[in-house]
């Protein structure tokens, strides 16, 4: 299992995440984005456990940049 087992949690702690962040969704919900691939997840016992990082990075807005700190000179045309 790649990672530490803290970095798995039970869809329950991933649904108090996300209702720590407003959004609130069923542990069942949850299961069901796991089954269909859409958060890695394992099983163990019966039960079903997601990755932490992946259900924060749910709440996470992206990340912006200013185009002049990618690389100097890349949007100049844009600019005209």
């Amino acid at each position: 299992m790649p990672g530490s087992a803290a970095d798995w949690i039970s869809l329950e702690e991933a649904a108090e995440i996300l209702a720590a962040a407003n959004i609130r969704f069923r542990p069942a919900t949850i299961g069901g984005w796991a089954r269909s691939g859409r958060l890695q997840s394992i099983k163990l016992g019966g039960r079903r456990f997601v990755r932490r990082g992946e259900v924060k990075a749910l709440v996470t807005p992206p990340r912006r940049v200013k185009a002049d700190d990618l690389q100097p000179g890349l949007f100049e045309e844009w600019r005209g």
